[in-house]
């Protein structure tokens, strides 16, 4: 099918402005709420104190309120006497009677001052003489111990500006001027539609080759987060009649429309057609120089925007967040969310592509120097996870191929409040690190996973990247786990045995009953049988090439980074056997022949070893709880 092109391709910062010249955008709209609704609201007028704030001068301590230059002379030696007007002023009580020279009366803290009292003494500088006396050890200088009329605000004072988030603290200060209703900015509405026959809404039926919409309630979730409130249409299938409807639906009810997905129908690509037929201007930018998000599509249709993001979920975030949310942010009238940045060092090297920025996400942690590492999370763009387990991201300009590794570069960070993690474990990831890493949590420990392999963990640890790097190696000399790749930086600690074996399906004659070894003696060389490998580096890679003994059968080239993705590759029949653990079998319902017990160790960098982090990460393995977890997801602790 002819599929149109992207009109042009622009740079990001040529988007913005195009797209801001064509939709200028301004607040939708004011409204008043009541104080209680007010949270997270915007103010869309500066608001001043209708009264003085305290509106009367009141005691700021329990004590006495005098005159002060009655009681300037007082000592402990030489106390000055007072006599008692006779009255107790409370909080919420009106002062009947007045001080007059050589008086005192009671006051309690936050009671109004009587007249001709200019000070309070505290109570604990007092001693009463009688009933109707009291003794005063200090004196004070007039104003002491009270609150004037309008020191806190005074009337006309300007108590929230325009344009101010209120929170708590602004919350408190409008109840204290007595303000119960405020004029703050209408949200915007935003419709949110995902497009595209294979998607299933979540906690509805999934069909075969079909995905859960990821995007839709992650952008719901990401434009309310920015001050406006989602509406979340349902998912629409890739055809041109539910589409134009779904989307003169949402411009009629919406301030801005955000669409995700689309594909090639016909003549032309059906999303970015009718966006253009919507209304005009039509489309301003179709195409942006970056990576991940080129594909993103902005419109502006009878002043309202219109923004088609890329289907991939991690496209569609970033350009949701670099393009879209400063826009909606201006429509809630919120003022701009300033990005925080860091500097850090990358670990490895990263490629790029030449003649588009490329936007990586990575994981910050401490090196051995105490500066920020970058760890790149290479994954690609249809990634949820990608966001999930990233701080921030750097860029790699558009004429560079490649970002060297240990360049110091500058992390924009997702969120302001990042936290760096007490504990980073790198290298081969096992479903049973997740009860241990949950003991951590409970010990408040914040702890970074970051699965790139053994081989890559091991190089992580010499390199002081990582606190801890989990290992499974077999050195074919020796046939011993993992001792022999460490080196004199790096201490063993022992972990536990998982079983590796031949995974496939069900009731496959080929393996049914079969040894590994006999079963892909039987199968390599014959070129229906589809193996699936895994990537090099790993332990489950050394064993296999082991068995194949330098053959590559067919499906050979297939090398995914995990156990769970062997495992699927097998049950959906885009494979016929490969390697995985005994758990992931039991998972994914296959038939298992069972191969050798692999050790998973963990190697420790030694001079990180006392760090309180990794003393909680080993009293935990050696818990007989997470020895009990273990067995339960059948795993054997040594």
């Amino acid at each position: 099918m002819k599929q149109s092109q992207f009109l042009t391709v622009v740079s990001a910062d040529e988007a913005r402005r195009r797209f801001d010249a064509a939709l200028r955008p301004s607040p939708v709209g004011k409204e008043v709420v009541e104080l209680a609704q007010a949270l997270g609201r915007v103010t869309a007028d500066a608001v001043s104190a209708p009264i003085d704030v305290p509106p009367f001068d009141r005691s700021t301590v329990d004590g006495f309120a005098v005159r002060a230059n009655d009681v300037a002379p007082a000592t402990d030696a030489d106390p000055v006497r007072l006599r008692m007007t006779g009255e107790l002023i409370a909080c919420g009580k009106v002062p009947e009677q007045a001080v007059s020279s050589g008086e005192a009366t009671v006051i309690a803290t936050g009671g109004p001052i009587p007249r001709g009292a200019d000070a309070v003494v505290m109570i604990e500088m007092t001693e009463p003489e009688g009933a109707d006396a009291v003794l005063i050890r200090r004196p004070v200088a007039s104003g002491q111990n009270l609150a004037f009329a309008g020191s806190d605000l005074s009337v006309g004072e300007v108590v929230v500006r325009r344009g101010t988030l209120i929170g708590s603290r602004e919350i408190g200060l409008l109840a204290a001027c007595g303000i119960g209703r405020i004029e703050v900015y209408r949200r915007p509405l935003v419709a949110v539609i995902s497009t595209g026959d294979e998607l299933a809404a979540p906690g509805e039926h999934r069909p075969l080759a079909g995905i859960f919409d990821t995007n839709g309630p992650m952008v719901a979730a990401a434009v309310a987060e920015n001050g406006c409130v989602p509406l979340a249409f349902p998912i629409v299938p890739d055809e041109e009649e539910p589409l134009a409807t779904a989307l003169a639906a949402a411009l009629e009810k919406a301030d801005f429309v955000i669409l995700s997905g689309g594909t090639s129908k016909g003549a032309g690509d059906l999303t970015s057609r009718l966006v253009a037929e919507a209304g005009v201007p039509g489309i301003i930018v179709h195409g942006v120089a970056i990576k991940p998000g080129k594909p993103l599509c902005l419109a502006v249709a009878g002043g309202k925007g219109i923004a088609v993001l890329p289907g991939f979920p991690t496209s569609a975030m970033f350009t949701f967040h670099e393009f879209i949310a400063p826009v909606l942010r201006r429509l809630a009238g919120l003022p701009p969310q300033h990005a925080s940045r860091v500097s850090a060092t990358v670990s490895v090297r990263v490629p790029s592509e030449i003649g588009r920025t490329d936007y990586v996400m990575v994981g910050l942690a401490a090196g051995a120097d105490g500066t920020t590492v970058a760890h790149p999370v290479f994954k690609s763009s249809g990634a949820i996870s990608a966001f999930a387990q990233a701080d921030g991201f750097l860029a790699v300009e558009a004429l560079a191929d490649h970002l060297p590794a240990a360049t110091r570069a500058e992390v924009t960070l997702l969120s302001p409040d990042i936290r760096m993690p007490d504990l980073v474990i790198a290298g081969s990831h096992c479903v049973g690190l997740e009860p241990l890493v949950d003991r951590l949590a409970d010990e408040g420990i914040a702890v970074r996973i970051l699965p790139i392999g053994s081989t890559g963990g091991l190089n992580a640890a010499r390199r002081g990247e990582c606190d801890i790097a989990p290992i499974h190696l077999i050195d074919p000399a020796s046939g011993i786990y993992n001792l022999p790749f460490l080196d004199d930086t790096l201490m063993l600690l022992t972990g536990w045995r998982r079983l590796q074996g031949l995974v496939f399906r069900p009731g496959d004659q080929r393996f049914e009953g079969q040894t590994v070894a006999a079963a892909i003696d039987a199968v390599a060389g014959d070129s229906s049988v589809l193996m699936v490998n895994r990537n090099a580096g790993s332990g489950t890679r050394i064993l296999i090439d082991g068995l194949l003994r330098g053959r590559k059968p067919e499906g050979w080239s297939n090398q995914p980074k995990s156990h769970n993705a062997v495992a699927a590759a097998v049950a959906q029949g885009r494979a016929d056997w490969g390697m995985a653990i005994a758990t992931v079998a039991k998972t994914y319902g296959l038939g298992f022949l069972p191969y050798a017990d692999e050790h998973y160790d963990f190697a420790v960098v030694k001079a990180r070893a006392d760090r309180p982090a990794v003393a909680t990460f080993r009293a935990a393995l050696a818990s007989p709880v997470l020895a009990e977890r273990l067995a339960a997801m059948g795993f054997v602790r040594d």
